[in-house]
C-alpha cells in the first residue's frame, strides 16, 4: 500500500525517496518497530529557543508557571528597557512587562527540563485502540474581561494527538455554565 501512495505520488510531483523520516518540522521521530512504537521529540528546537534567548544553561523548573498566576494586559512593560527586553515575546506583544518576561523564562527552563521526553504513538496490534478525553473550563479566568477558559486534551492509547485551550465567546455567569 505505501509503495502504491509513493508511486501515485511520483508520478503526480517531482519527489525522490530518502528513505524513512528523521525529522519533520523540527520534531525528532524515533523508531521502535519490534514494539510498534514511535515517538516524537522537540529536544533540537528547544535548544534552540533556548539558545536564542541565551538560556541554554539556566536553572531547570519542574513546573512551566507558577499556580495561581494570573497575567493581564494592564500589566505593560512601564520603561523602554522592559518593553526592549518583551519585544520579541508574541505571548505577551500586546503590552508586555517584567512578569511577563519572569513567566517567559519559566517557561523556558521547564522546557529545558522537559526537553528530552517525548510522545510516543502505538502499541500492541491485537489490543483494542483505547480513546480518551479529558475537558475542563475554568470560570472567570481572563483578568482582563473575566471570560472563563475552556480546555481539552484527547488521548490516542496514551498519546496526546489533539488539544486545545480557549476563551469561551460568551461571558459565562456560573462555573457550571463555563
Amino acid at each position: 500500500m505505501l509503495q502504491d501512495v509513493k508511486s501515485y505520488l511520483g508520478r503526480c510531483f517531482a519527489m525522490k525517496d530518502l528513505g524513512e523520516a528523521a525529522y519533520i518540522l523540527g520534531i525528532k521521530i524515533y523508531r521502535d518497530s519490534s514494539r510498534r512504537l514511535i515517538g516524537l521529540c522537540q529536544n533540537a528546537y528547544i535548544e534552540k529557543i533556548l539558545k536564542r534567548f541565551h538560556m541554554e544553561n539556566s536553572k531547570r523548573e519542574s513546573i512551566p508557571m507558577q499556580e495561581k498566576l494570573r497575567l493581564s494586559k494592564s500589566q505593560g512593560a512601564s520603561t523602554p528597557t522592559e518593553l526592549k527586553r518583551m519585544q520579541n515575546v508574541l505571548y505577551a506583544s500586546a503590552n508586555p512587562c517584567d512578569l511577563h518576561w519572569t513567566t517567559v523564562k519559566n517557561i523556558l527552563k521547564y522546557l529545558r527540563n522537559t526537553k528530552d521526553m517525548f510522545l510516543v504513538y502505538g502499541g500492541d496490534i491485537k489490543r483494542e485502540l483505547k480513546v480518551s478525553c479529558y475537558t475542563d473550563a475554568g470560570y472567570l479566568m481572563d483578568v482582563d474581561d473575566l471570560k472563563s477558559q475552556t480546555r481539552y486534551v484527547f488521548v490516542l492509547n496514551g498519546g496526546v494527538v489533539d488539544w486545545k485551550s480557549a476563551k469561551q465567546s460568551i461571558f459565562a455567569t456560573s462555573s457550571a455554565e463555563a
